[in-house]
C-alpha cells in the first residue's frame, strides 16, 4: 500500500467514524519489515523475518474515549470494524479530558528532509545479512582460551506510516535502521562473565562493521577477577553506555502522567535548580540522519527543539494533550526526540585519570528508584580506580541514594557520546555516591 493509498483509507475510516457517532477521531496505517539473524558459535541460531501492517483508530465518543488496533486493512472490514468500536466505546466512563490536540499545535508542513530513511536497506541481500553477522561473530570466536560462547546479531528494519486526524492533521513518516551485535562469555574462577558491544546506524553504508566483536570479548575479559571493596562513598564515574539508564527515573519524572499520577520527584520544581550547573540537556527534534529526529510526535504535534535541563535548572517537561488538560499545563509532547547533553574536553580515560579514588561504573544489575521520593538503589559492576588508574574490576556491589541529590553532585561531563544513540550522553563524573559492598 503506497502512502497516497493509506492517507484515503484512513479518511474514509474517520469519515465513517464521524457518520456513526464519533466527535473526533484520528487513525494511524503503519507498515514495517525486519530482519533478524543469530550466529552462535559459529552456526546460524536464529533467521527471521517480519513484516507487519496495521491500523489504530482513536475515538472521542460523547466524551469518551477508546484506541482499537487491526491488521485487516480491507475497507469492508474496517468499516465494520469502525462501527463495533464505537459502540463499544459507548460502555465506558466519560473523561472530560479527553480530545485531539489544538489544531494550532499541529505540525503544518514544509520542513526541511530529516535525513532519516534509507531505501538502501531495503534492497540488502540475505547472503550480505548473514556474512555481516558472520564477520562479527569471527572477530572473537576462538580467539581465547577461556571463552564459553560468542553469539553475533545483525538486525535491520524499514518503517513507514501516515497519521490523519478528523480535526485537520495528516503527515506521514518513514525510518530506517542497521545494526550489529557482538556478546562474549569466558570462564573464570568466580564465574562467567560478560559483555557486549553493538553498533548501529539509519543508513547501511555508514554501519560500522569491524571492532565489535573484538570489543566485547575485550570487555569480558576486563570483568574476570573481580573484588568486593570496603564500603564507602566514592566518586562514581558513569561510562557513556550506561549513563541514560542512571537518567531514566529523571525522564520517567518530566512525563506529564508521572506528575499527575503523583509519581514525580519533580513535580513543581520547573524553573529550579535540580543538578549541577554544568548540566545542559536539550531535546531537538531537527537534527539531519539521527535516530530520534522528525516532524511532529505521535499526536502530530509539531516538534520543537527546548532546552529541558538548562545549566541545572529544569526548563520543560514533556506534556501530552491529555495530562496537559488534567494539569492545567502547555502540551510540549508526551515523547522525547534527540536527547542532547553538552558535553566537556575528556574523553573517558582522561577522566579516570583524574579520579584519586572512585568506581567506574560500566554495567546495573537490578534495583529501583520510588518515582514519587526519588530514592534509588541499584547493583552495579565496573572497576575499581585509584590514582588515575584502573586496578580491577568490582561487582556485588550497590550503590543507593536520592536523585534530588545525585545530580546536584555532577562534577564533570565527557566528550564521548555515542553518535549512534537517541540520548547522546557522554561519560559521567558524579562526586561521592554510597557503594555498599563488603
Amino acid at each position: 500500500m503506497n502512502t497516497n493509498e493509506k492517507y484515503k483509507l484512513a479518511e474514509e475510516v474517520i469519515a465513517h467514524a464521524l457518520k456513526n457517532g464519533a466527535q473526533q477521531a484520528s487513525v494511524g496505517i503503519d507498515e514495517s519489515r525486519s530482519n533478524d539473524i543469530e550466529i552462535r558459535n559459529s552456526q546460524i541460531d536464529r533467521l527471521t523475518e517480519s513484516n507487519r501492517s496495521g491500523l489504530t483508530l482513536r475515538l472521542y465518543v460523547d466524551k469518551k474515549y477508546s484506541a482499537h488496533s487491526t491488521n485487516r486493512l480491507r475497507k469492508a472490514d474496517l468499516l465494520k470494524f469502525t462501527e463495533e468500536a464505537i459502540a463499544a466505546t459507548r460502555f465506558l466512563a466519560e473523561d472530560e479530558f479527553r480530545s485531539l490536540p489544538d489544531p494550532e499545535l499541529y505540525y503544518k508542513g514544509g520542513s526541511a528532509d530529516l535525513k532519516i530513511y534509507d531505501p538502501a536497506v531495503d534492497a540488502i541481500e540475505p547472503k550480505t545479512k548473514v556474512e555481516l553477522a558472520m564477520a562479527v561473530h569471527d572477530e572473537a570466536y576462538g580467539r581465547d582460551d577461556r571463552i564459553i560462547s560468542v553469539s553475533s546479531f545483525y538486525s535491520d528494519s524499514v518503517s513507514n506510516g501516515v497519521y490523519v486526524t478528523s480535526n485537520g492533521f495528516k503527515g506521514e513518516s518513514h525510518g530506517t535502521d542497521v545494526s550489529l551485535v557482538a556478546t562474549v562469555s569466558v570462564k573464570s574462577d568466580t564465574g562467567r562473565p560478560s559483555d557486549y558491544w553493538y553498533e548501529s546506524s539509519l543508513f547501511f553504508n555508514t554501519l560500522e562493521r569491524t571492532g565489535i566483536g573484538k570489543k566485547a570479548l575485550e570487555r569480558a575479559l576486563k570483568k574476570i577477577g573481580p573484588r568486593k571493596i570496603k564500603s564507602g562513598r566514592y566518586p562514581m564515574l558513569l561510562e557513556n553506555r550506561v549513563a541514560a539508564s542512571l537518567l531514566s527515573p529523571v525522564f520517567n519524572a518530566l512525563q506529564g502522567y508521572s506528575i499527575y499520577l503523583k509519581q514525580s520527584f519533580l513535580a513543581g520544581k520547573e524553573g529550579k535548580q535540580i543538578a549541577s550547573a554544568i548540566l545542559n540537556v536539550t531535546d531537538d527534534p531537527a537534527l539531519p540522519s539521527e535516530p530520534g529526529s522528525r516532524l511532529f510526535d505521535d499526536e502530530g504535534l509539531a516538534a520543537v527543539k527546548r532546552p529541558v535541563i538548562e545549566n541545572g535548572i529544569l526548563r520543560n517537561f514533556y506534556i501530552d494533550t491529555y495530562y496537559g488538560k488534567k494539569l492545567g499545563m502547555k502540551p510540549t509532547s508526551g515523547s522525547s526526540s534527540n536527547v542532547i547533553f553538552r558535553y566537556g574536553d575528556k574523553n573517558l580515560e582522561g577522566m579516570v585519570s583524574s579520579i584519586k579514588k572512585g568506581i567506574l561504573v560500566t554495567g546495573f544489575n537490578g534495583g529501583n528508584c520510588n518515582g514519587s521520593t526519588g530514592d534509588f538503589s541499584y547493583g552495579i559492576e565496573g572497576f575499581y580506580i585509584e590514582n588515575g588508574t584502573i586496578l580491577h574490576p568490582v561487582n556485588e556491589m550497590n550503590i543507593s541514594g536520592n536523585m534530588n541529590d545525585l545530580w546536584l553532585r555532577l562534577l564533570e561531563t565527557g566528550n564521548d557520546y555515542r553518535k549512534s544513540s537517541v540520548v547522546k550522553v557522554p561519560s559521567l563524573l558524579i562526586d561521592t555516591v554510597d557503594f555498599s559492598g563488603i
